[in-house]
């Protein structure tokens, strides 16, 4: 079986380098259509291919593989080393109530999300949510960084006009879709945790009200703009 995480990844940095497939290829001592079979998870390398591009594209064979998000291949050995901003005694944000709200509400969702993930089990599912919550994070920021002025370029290896084509979005796409795969392949091997009102209030009696009011303000946004979309198109 192959290993999307390592054709994804694969594909991206050869993206970010710039370069075509012929290029890289040629680069790597390989023909292009084994590239592309490399790069669309249609065939699985050796490990003299993986230490080649480890070499030519600067990362580790841990990133390359999907095994972390760090480029030189450091690890989180423990989830409890990670900084939690949750724990600290007074965790409001400064000058502004709706910012310390809002916050709240998605860090309460996404961590009963999560929660959920793990009892079902699906590695896959919880990489897939990870990515498309993490390239949300990275839209939202780096258009904020843009906003402010400050022109370091290289605070992002992306280039601006591939995120300003869509890049990120295009990211999301497709972990939305193995999110939705990965799911779908888990109902014949594990049995999903109860999700109906009553079951969600008692196994989380403090997140679960985050997660009502978002997906409440939710459906009002989205249906109310789909509404006035349907009214200007009479």
């Amino acid at each position: 079986m192959t290993n999307p995480d390592f054709a994804r990844t694969l594909s991206l940095l050869r993206q970010e380098k710039g370069i075509s497939q012929r290029q890289a290829a040629k680069a790597l001592g390989i023909s292009q259509a084994l590239l592309s079979h490399y790069e669309n998870a249609a065939r699985e390398p050796g490990l003299v291919f993986v230490v080649k591009a480890c070499d030519f594209y600067n990362v580790s064979a841990d990133f390359l593989l999907g095994r972390t998000l760090s480029r030189d291949g450091t690890t989180i050995l423990d989830a409890d080393t990670l900084y939690d901003a949750s724990d600290e005694r007074d965790n409001v944000l400064r000058g502004s109530v709706m910012a310390t709200l809002s916050k709240k509400l998605i860090v309460n969702s996404v961590g009963l999300l999560f929660d959920l993930l793990s009892k079902l089990g699906s590695k896959r599912a919880i990489r897939a949510a990870a990515n498309y919550l993490s390239s949300t994070v990275y839209i939202l920021f780096r258009h904020l960084h843009a906003a402010s002025g400050n022109e370091n370029d290289g605070f992002f290896n992306v280039p601006g006009e591939w995120f300003q084509a869509g890049l990120p979005r295009a990211d999301m796409i497709m972990s939305e879709a193995e999110y939705v795969e990965a799911l779908n392949s888990t109902k014949k091997d594990a049995k999903f945790p109860p999700m109906d009102h009553a079951a969600m209030k008692d196994a989380y009696p403090g997140t679960y009200q985050s997660l009502l009011q978002i997906v409440h303000t939710c459906g009002e946004r989205l249906n109310g703009e789909m509404s006035e979309h349907l009214e200007h198109t009479r």
